[in-house]
């Protein structure tokens, strides 16, 4: 039978569970359609005992992220800081050292070089409009160069360049190449800085969930229902008829009279649309491919790298993990390492079986904290290039010519279609709290297109 509403919503993430809130509470009548057998999208947790989790997907919050905070704080979530005393973890061309601080002990020329490069980029950042960044002043020529060519200009050095891709690859879950610099400056300024996306306390990184981030999405949606939210449901084409419009699932069909889809654009342009979508958001979705990670957590009885000084945090220019973090429960037990792979690294594991990315992984975690990360008592990996309904995980990549060339695409209606998801949000792009804010402007615009 076709079930109908007022306004279908496709993903239940963070951007469609929040539309679907606002518009209900405007006195809507709607229905999320979510492919997976879960809500949550791109954040999930994972049970390691006694009622403790780790997160497998997204997880933190940081300074201006008011609309997640916001949302945590009304379903009565509390978040806590993740552990940031002592001394982190730096192995570099081959050795390894620890400091305090955001500033790593390394030859002085190389920080000076990093130093000079990273002021330069905070500097043209805040010189791209967040909610058109095409229309900046020098967008053509940031748009047609990958991040890695700005940096071969801008850098002296090898260690500097490094340093700037460790950093893509712990933002973007890419490398620079895969990067246009219009990208890299719009999402830096979306942010806040490059700075605050890369920093722990006082970053994007500062704090967790009590419980674990997948609880907002479960809480929400407990509130809206069974009714609203329908599971299994994945969308696999949307057609348009006069003022209806219609969409095909594997648990039936739904007609509505709009249509929000959250889905990243990769995702979005696998659904097959009739009649077709505009030229240009065709193209979009073809030239929207999402980053390369898979999140590996390492439990050990304790977390022995407190005992020692450290805080858990690491990064490096070896193989297997190259960013960690400390991601232990709120009391510090069991002891968990968070172990990002991202990027090539992320490319050349995924095509391994999963024992010989469980030692690679293993390895660099000994490199940088001892023999004693050697032994975890339990491991838990996500590759989030193998996840269907994700297609990647931490966002929507734009090389170069993209925004240029397709931006306005990426948020304009097609007729009843509308778009949303954390790539569509000017402010936070790329993370939860921009996921929340896309949901709620797609249902301001719906609901006043409405009437």
């Amino acid at each position: 039978m076709t079930q109908s509403a007022d306004v279908l919503v496709v993903g239940g993430g963070l951007a469609g569970l929040t539309a679907a809130r606002d518009l209900l509470a405007a006195g809507r009548s709607v229905l999320v359609l979510e492919a997976r057998d879960r809500v949550g999208g791109r954040i999930v947790n994972q049970q390691i005992g006694d009622g403790k989790i780790v997160e497998m997907g997204g997880q933190w919050a940081g300074p201006g992220q008011d609309r997640l905070l916001a949302l945590a704080g009304d379903l009565g979530i509390a978040t806590f800081p993740t552990y940031d005393t002592g001394q982190k973890v730096l192995h570099f061309n081959g050795r390894r050292g620890s400091y305090g601080g955001t500033i790593p002990r390394i030859n002085p020329l190389v920080l000076a070089d990093i130093g000079r490069a990273q002021a330069r980029l905070e500097a043209l950042a805040k010189k791209v409009p967040l909610d058109a960044p095409w229309t900046a002043d020098r967008a053509e020529e940031w748009d047609a160069q990958t991040f890695q060519a700005w940096a071969r200009k801008h850098t002296a050095s090898a260690g500097a360049r490094m340093l700037l891709a460790l950093g893509a690859e712990a933002v973007f879950a890419a490398e620079p190449a895969d990067l246009s610099m219009l990208h890299v400056l719009f999402y830096s300024h979306s942010g806040g800085s490059f700075q605050r996306l890369i920093d722990t306390t006082g970053g994007a990184q500062q704090d967790r969930f009590v419980g674990g981030s997948a609880l907002i999405a479960e809480q929400l949606a407990g509130r809206l229902g069974t009714d609203v939210v329908r599971l299994g449901a994945a969308v696999s084409a949307i057609s348009v008829t006069g003022d209806k419009v219609t969409a095909d699932t594997a648990a039936g069909q739904f007609d509505g009279k709009r249509i929000i889809v959250t889905a990243p654009p990769l995702l979005a342009g696998r659904i097959s649309y009739s009649p077709a979508l505009p030229a240009d958001r065709e193209q979009l979705t073809q030239r929207a491919p999402m980053g390369s990670v898979i999140k590996c957590q390492a439990v050990y009885s304790e977390p022995f790298w407190r005992a020692e000084g450290l805080c858990g945090q690491a990064t490096g220019d070896g193989e297997g993990s190259r960013v960690v973090f400390d991601n232990s429960p709120p009391d510090g037990s069991p002891g968990v390492l968070l172990a990002f792979v991202e990027g090539d690294e992320a490319r050349r594991l995924g095509r391994q079986d999963p024992r010989t990315r469980r030692l690679a992984v293993l390895d660099s975690l000994v490199r940088y904290f001892g023999p004693k990360a050697a032994s975890p008592d339990g491991y838990y990996e996500l590759d989030w290039q193998t996840e269907r309904w994700s297609g990647g995980c931490y966002g929507t990549l734009f090389g170069p010519n993209v925004w240029t060339r397709y931006g306005p695409a990426l948020t304009r209606p097609a007729g009843p279609i509308h778009w949303a998801g954390t790539e569509t949000s000017p402010v936070w792009c790329g993370y939860m709290d921009g996921a929340i804010r896309s949901g709620e402007r797609a249902a301001a615009t719906v609901h006043a297109e409405l009437g």
